[in-house]
């Protein structure tokens, strides 16, 4: 499944980039750039157009607080929602309660933990960070953490995918991000990966944006990811 990153201001204009491009009813990912403008409102705006929703919060803070605001999200109907793994077990496990308890036997979103953003190399984690680990090393030892305490699996970068369903499982979900069409730029991703390149690796999920939002034609571009996508899914 692809996700569209409605990377917009205020949902005018994303709901007008999504009707003017005929892209209505496609999953999309709802970022904290238009959440925090519109709040739970534009949720239910893309779920009356039939949007299955990716709500992209990363949450990072102590568990009491965590598991407080997932009993909030849950009760709006996103597929997907995510916390930082670097928030520890206590968090994770808290985020995963609160799901539960919000979703009052509805349909639970699938809590994701975020290993390590697709903008983060080896240099930021060791000089930055101060992290020893190799960064491989490191998001597969968070991968674990987010399992063992409830996930159901992780936002990744495509190249750890495979190395993740190895430690976690094949049933453990890989949504990877930092997703480009071949004649794309980079911009201030650093661990990208085409759509086929991340089928190939082993991802569930991807997320694109800007090489469908930026696009001369998004709808085509849309159209060429998930040809590059189905392409892997049917081998």
């Amino acid at each position: 499944m692809i996700y569209l990153a409605l990377d917009f201001p205020n949902w005018k204009e994303a709901q007008s980039f999504l009707e003017t491009n005929q892209l209505k009813g496609v999953p999309v990912k709802v970022g904290m750039e238009l959440f925090y403008k519109e709040g739970p409102t534009v949720i239910e705006a893309l779920k009356k157009d039939e949007h299955p929703i990716f709500l992209d919060l990363k949450l990072h803070d102590i568990p009491t607080t965590v598991k407080k605001a997932m009993r909030n999200v849950a009760s709006l109907g996103v597929e997907m929602v995510n916390v930082h793994a670097f928030g520890g077990s206590d968090m994770i496990q808290a985020a995963k309660e609160g799901l539960i308890k919000g979703a009052a036997g509805s349909i639970e979103p699938k809590l994701l933990a975020v290993t390590l953003l697709t903008s983060m190399d080896e240099t930021v984690i060791r000089d930055e960070l101060k992290v020893e680990s190799s960064l491989e090393s490191t998001v597969i030892h968070l991968a674990s953490l987010a399992k063992n305490n409830g996930a159901d699996g992780v936002v990744c970068s495509a190249h750890e995918a495979n190395e993740i369903k190895q430690a976690c499982g094949k049933q453990f979900l890989t949504v990877t991000p930092g997703i480009r069409l071949s004649d794309s730029a980079h911009n201030d991703q650093k661990r990208i990966a085409t759509p086929q390149l991340a089928g190939n690796q082993g991802a569930d999920r991807i997320v694109i944006g800007r090489s469908v939002t930026q696009a001369p034609n998004p709808y085509k571009a849309y159209q060429k990811a998930i040809e590059e996508w189905n392409h892997v899914i049917q081998q």
